[in-house]
């Protein structure tokens, strides 16, 4: 995987192959940061990155300035690779080692965009629970968004907040207001 854009634009980062994880791809990447370019100054953010993996979102969005930055994921070794990465690369990026939905209904911290990539073979219900706690505990700020990451095989249309989609490959981005 590779940054995009920003200050450590083009750098690539080699997570350990024993992490379990699918990093979003660099095309479906460069897209979605295309989209949130023309709407958010990334510099006055706060970002939440949700099944955080190898941090690849949180990466890229400090990469480009966003100095508020919180990764979460339950692996032990994605805490750690995250939090070395980001050390090399003096990034300001906070890490919690946590399952994702109990974080979720414990924080009270807002952020301005919550992105979600949890595992592709999660039951519909399950990923219905990520909008659902986040919008509940009102996580997101005044014109915030929550973006999850799925394939193209599952539906969230139907769900409460739900705004749009947009398709990259096998990937899909949904989009909540």
């Amino acid at each position: 995987m590779r940054i995009i854009s920003g200050q450590f634009k083009g750098r690539r980062i080699t997570a350990p192959k024993k992490l379990p994880v699918r990093p979003t791809t660099d095309m479906a990447k460069e897209s979605l940061f295309n989209i949130l370019n023309n709407q958010y100054y990334f510099e006055d953010i706060s970002v939440l990155d949700l099944f955080a993996g190898t941090g690849n979102i949180s990466y890229e969005f400090a990469s480009r300035g966003t100095e508020e930055i919180t990764a979460v994921d339950e692996n032990y070794g994605c805490i750690k690779f995250i939090n070395e990465t980001a050390d090399s690369f003096e990034m300001n990026i906070s890490t919690i080692k946590s399952d994702v939905f109990k974080f979720l209904e414990k924080t009270q911290q807002k952020h301005t965009i919550i992105f979600a990539d949890p595992p592709y073979d999660f039951p519909s219900e399950t990923f219905a629970k990520i909008p659902q706690l986040i919008f509940q505990n009102e996580l997101l700020e005044n014109e915030g968004l929550l973006i999850v990451e799925h394939s193209k095989h599952t539906d969230l249309s139907h769900l409460e907040h739900y705004s749009h989609s947009k398709s990259y490959g096998g990937n899909m981005f949904s989009f909540f207001k």
